[in-house]
């Protein structure tokens, strides 16, 4: 296997040779793996190269992968992460900075028995003061990998990323906004973000923080 080394730390490198890629991209994954995936006739060498001149670009990438790993480690609940510390004695229980879980507790269930509470709250408060007259959504909530949340406009239901339960409520707002903007303007237009900035004023900051998540 290949490796490359950024900062004296040593990572392996999986080359992905493929006859429909035309050019080479570098992905840095969760493991910090990374990959490289390339045109079948791409040499070894010329990919070492194209790695040893992307280098800082590299370690950009492994260090955003680092600093999104330990912001998901632990347990996080409403922007705060507490220590978890596992119990026979109780289902959940906070402390100031650690968490009382029992061993068996479903933790996704959990989350979402308080996301459904929380989010519906968050939604409505936020559909009362939105700038412009939509229809009430249906709201959704599920697990998603690729995406924080979801606007079907044909049926008029927002699809909202469980794991936001686990962030700052600010992060759920401007994720809230988004998708309803979206009850407007179906796409990402320049008018689309300005509906979101009359509603989110700040939401580029926060656009660019959840990128750490």
């Amino acid at each position: 296997m290949v490796k490359f080394v950024v900062d004296g730390s040593v990572y392996p490198v999986i080359i992905e040779k493929k006859k429909t890629t035309k050019n080479t991209y570098i992905r840095v994954r969760e493991d910090l793996v990374i990959y490289v995936t390339t045109n079948i006739f791409s040499k070894d060498k010329d990919i070492a190269d194209l790695l040893d001149k992307n280098y800082v670009a590299v370690k950009r990438m492994i260090d955003r992968v680092n600093k999104k790993n330990a912001n998901n480690s632990d347990f996080n609940y409403l922007g705060k992460k507490f220590e978890i510390v596992y119990t026979e004695y109780c289902t959940i229980s906070f402390g100031t900075n650690k968490v009382f879980l029992n061993k068996d507790l479903d933790l996704d269930k959990w989350y979402k028995k308080q996301a459904k509470v929380i989010f519906k709250e968050r939604l409505d408060d936020i559909y009362r003061k939105f700038s412009r007259r939509i229809p009430y959504p249906d709201l959704r909530i599920r697990k998603m990998t690729t995406r924080w949340g979801v606007c079907n406009v044909q049926s008029k239901t927002v699809t909202l990323n469980l794991e936001l339960i686990k962030r700052d409520v600010k992060y759920l707002d401007y994720v809230i906004v988004h998708e309803l903007s979206h009850l407007i303007y179906p796409n990402h237009s320049n008018t689309f973000w300005q509906l979101v900035e009359e509603n989110c004023s700040f939401y580029k900051q926060l656009r660019e923080e959840m990128k750490d998540f």
